[in-house]
């Protein structure tokens, strides 16, 4: 029996590798329908029926969505971020929502590390104005001896503490969920991490709870040219606050991956010197990509061929339904 399998995202379209032999193996019939941008609902609506199994991307898949898919068995998100997925609605439907946890671990870590250095040195600004013909030196400072805060001390969380710790930087972390222990890393609450942090770095899930958890209240207790980075999900920090604490020069700076629309067309955050932008990097390491899309492809076959998988986001949901 062949399977229909739909594919989104654009690292796992446009690239070559054995998951797409895998999937081939294994009977799977994959439609590539990868654009230059997440897809919306209403796109997604219109393409997802006839198909056993999507792996997803960041694109919008709501309850909608899911009423239109008639032979849906699996979405395999390719990331290990569920928000954008209605895991309710699957739940209903008794499909099974699987992610790829810990695959682009290192790739976002030690992109959120460059970020540190890069705004630490002003390395856009300067290696922007060297190729513009202007010859400058801006001041900038060590990381070593900082205090870096960490909210969300997951798998991704945990790499940026072993990084951050080994240059030397005193670290602070909060996450109530989880209890691991992590060498040379200081338990403590959001408030004490507010007021002490130099650096504060986002890697936490977006939920209900968590979205704009950075508000402008909450970025008023950073303390005065303290700079913030955030490569896990843009809901999690209020824009047009941001801006505000940056513009006033009340942060001294702030990096970001991700915003509350991909791509960011307009925001004024692109227009401050002391921000920097990257689009949506985090993950698109080659080693990243590999790890992620063979993942992906084995929870597609094992939900389809009826095998045991570790990845099921909405198992305990689907058994209390059945």
């Amino acid at each position: 029996m062949a399977y229909k399998v739909l594919a989104t995202p654009r690292s796992f379209c446009n690239s070559d590798g054995p998951y797409h032999e895998f999937l081939r193996q294994n009977d799977c019939l994959v439609d590539r329908r990868a654009q230059d941008r997440p897809l919306h609902a209403d796109e997604l609506r219109a393409i997802i029926p006839g198909y056993d199994g999507v792996v997803l991307g960041l694109d919008e898949c709501d309850a909608s969505v899911i009423e239109c898919a008639d032979r849906l068995r699996v979405i395999s998100r390719y990331g290990a971020g569920v928000d954008q997925v209605d895991l309710a609605a699957a739940s209903r439907r008794g499909i099974r929502v699987t992610n790829t946890p810990g695959a682009n671990s290192i790739a976002v870590a030690e992109l959120c590390i460059g970020l540190m250095f890069a705004l630490a040195r002003n390395i856009p600004q300067v290696a922007f104005a060297a190729r513009s013909g202007v010859w400058k030196r801006a001041a900038g400072w060590e990381l070593c001896g900082k205090t870096l805060g960490i909210i969300g001390l997951g798998d991704i969380g945990q790499q940026v503490a072993i990084r951050a710790h080994d240059l030397g930087m005193r670290v602070l972390a909060y996450d109530p969920f989880t209890e691991k222990d992590v060498t040379g890393v200081e338990r403590t609450d959001l408030q004490n991490i507010l007021r002490q942090a130099d650096v504060l770095t986002l890697h936490c899930a977006l939920t209900p709870e968590t979205r704009n958890l950075m508000s402008a209240e909450r970025l008023a207790e950073m303390h005065p040219g303290a700079y913030i980075i955030n490569t896990a999900r843009g809901g999690l920090v209020d824009e047009a606050a941001l801006y505000e604490v940056l513009r006033s020069g009340h942060l001294g700076g702030a990096a970001a991956d991700v915003f509350h629309d991909d791509p960011p067309n307009g925001s004024s955050l692109l227009t401050l010197d002391n921000f920097i932008a990257t689009p949506h990097i985090g993950a698109t390491t080659r080693e990243s990509v590999q790890r992620m899309s063979m993942m992906a492809a084995r929870n597609v076959v094992a939900i389809l061929r009826g095998e045991p998988c570790p990845y099921v986001v909405n198992a305990a949901e689907i058994e209390v339904r059945n």
